[in-house]
C-alpha cells in the first residue's frame, strides 16, 4: 500500500505542475483527474468456512469479509492530436487477476499514450497497458449491469498491453480497431512465448438503442514449444441499454490447437474448443433503480480456460439476479444472489472436503465515482 500511495503521489505532483502551473488555463483543462472505489461483501452460501470464491471468479473473490474489489485514481490528458492516460489501482480484483504480472505492474490499471494520426480523421495509434476491447463487461461494476461479472468476462482478458490502431467512422456509427499484443492478458510477455499476439474489433451503433461488436484475438498463451495456436471471438448485440428494458446479447467462442507432445505422447491434430452464451436482462423500476438478470453457460470440457481435473472438465450454468439503487448519482448500492450448477462437482472449501455440484453466494457493494 506504501508503494500505491507514493507513486500516486508522485502522478498528482508531476502531472498537477505541468498543467496547472502553466499561465495558459486551457492547458489546464486538457488535465482531467478522476476516481472509482468499489466496496463489497460476499456470502458464499454453499462454501460459508471458505476465504475464497471458486477459482475461475476474479472480482468481489474474497469470502465473509468486507474488502475493496477495485479503488483507482486516474490522470488522463487530452489534447487535439495527442492523448495519454494513467491509472494506480488497488483491491481485490488487482491482487487476483494481476497475480502472474511483476509486483509493480500489479498496481497498474491504465498507462498508454497515443497521438493522432490524420488531422481531419478520428485515427488514433497508441502503446501502452489498456482496459480490454473484448467484450462488453469491464472491472468497473458501476458500469455494468450485474453486480459481478459473467462467466465469460471472468475468463477472458480485462486488460492488454502492446499497440493499436482505433478508427471511430464520421457518422458515429462504425468502430474498427486492429492491435499487436504481449499476449492473451499479459503485460509481461509468457516465457517461452516470443511470437506477437493480433486483436480485432469491429462495433457497429447504428442508433443509441443497438450496438452490435464482433472482436477476435490470435496468438497463444502456451511457450512456442507446443506450438498451441489460439482463435478467440467474442460477440454480443446491446439492446435499447438506455430505454426501461434492455437486454444483453454475448457469445464467447475459442480454440487452442492440440499440442504435438502431451505426457510424451503424440496428441494428434485439431483443436480443444470452449464456448460460452449469456442473456442479461435490465429493467429501470425507477429513475433511481434497476433490477437485473442473467442466464449463462460455460463449456470448457478440456479445461483450456478453467481446469477441474475431472471427467467432463468445466461444464457449468449460472442464473443471477441483482437490484441497484442509486443512492447519489455518482453512488450506486447492489445486492446480488447467483447460483451455479455443474456438470461435475467442481466445488470444495478445501482439499480435504467433499466437492459439490453446485455453489450459491450472495453479494452486495457501494461503488462511488468522482
Amino acid at each position: 500500500m506504501k508503494k500505491v500511495l507514493i507513486i500516486t503521489a508522485v502522478l498528482i505532483a508531476v502531472l498537477g505542475r505541468n498543467s496547472f502551473g502553466q499561465t495558459d488555463s486551457s492547458s489546464a483543462s486538457k488535465l482531467t483527474f478522476s476516481g472509482y472505489a468499489e466496496v463489497y461483501y460476499a456470502q458464499d452460501l454453499s462454501q460459508p468456512k471458505a476465504q475464497e470464491r471458486p477459482g475461475f471468479l476474479y472480482n468481489h473473490k474474497r469470502n465473509r469479509e468486507v474488502n475493496v474489489n477495485l479503488a483507482f485514481l486516474k490522470a488522463a490528458y487530452s489534447d487535439e492530436r495527442v492523448r495519454a492516460n494513467l491509472a494506480i489501482q488497488v483491491g481485490t480484483y488487482a491482487q487476483y487477476n494481476y497475480a502472474a504480472e511483476q509486483p509493480l505492474l500489479r498496481n497498474i490499471y491504465e498507462a498508454n499514450a497515443g497521438v493522432k494520426l490524420i488531422k481531419n480523421r478520428d485515427l488514433w495509434l497508441e502503446a501502452g497497458i489498456f482496459t480490454s476491447h473484448i467484450g462488453f463487461e469491464s472491472a468497473v461494476s458501476k458500469d455494468c449491469w450485474t453486480l459481478t461479472r459473467s462467466l465469460l468476462a471472468e475468463n477472458s482478458p480485462y486488460y492488454l498491453a502492446g499497440a493499436k490502431l482505433t478508427y471511430n467512422a464520421p457518422n458515429g456509427k462504425w468502430t474498427v480497431l486492429g492491435s499487436v499484443l504481449n499476449g492473451w492478458q499479459r503485460i509481461n510477455r509468457l516465457a517461452g512465448y516470443t511470437k506477437p499476439s493480433f486483436s480485432t474489433q469491429v462495433q457497429f451503433k447504428p442508433s443509441s438503442k443497438l450496438t452490435l461488436n464482433w472482436s477476435t484475438f490470435l496468438g497463444s498463451d502456451r511457450p512456442d514449444s507446443l506450438k498451441q495456436t489460439r482463435f478467440f471471438n467474442n460477440f454480443y448485440a446491446i439492446i435499447n441499454p438506455t430505454g426501461k428494458l434492455g437486454v444483453t446479447l454475448g457469445f464467447d467462442f475459442g480454440a487452442d490447437r492440440k499440442p504435438l507432445i502431451s505426457e510424451g505422447r503424440r496428441v494428434g491434430s485439431g483443436s480443444y474448443v470452449w464456448y460460452s452464451p449469456v442473456v442479461i436482462a435490465r429493467y429501470a423500476v425507477s429513475p433511481k433503480s434497476y433490477v437485473a438478470g442473467r442466464a449463462e453457460y460455460y463449456n470448457d470440457k478440456n479445461g483450456v480456460i478453467i481446469s477441474t481435473g475431472t471427467l467432463n472438465g468445466f461444464q457449468t450454468w449460472g442464473y443471477s439476479v441483482n437490484y441497484d439503487y442509486a443512492v447519489l448519482p455518482n453512488a450506486v448500492w447492489r445486492i446480488e444472489y447467483r447460483v451455479f450448477s455443474s456438470k461435475d462437482a467442481v466445488f470444495s472449501e478445501t482439499a480435504t472436503t467433499p466437492v459439490r455440484r453446485t455453489n450459491q453466494a450472495v453479494t452486495t457493494s457501494i461503488a462511488v465515482s468522482f
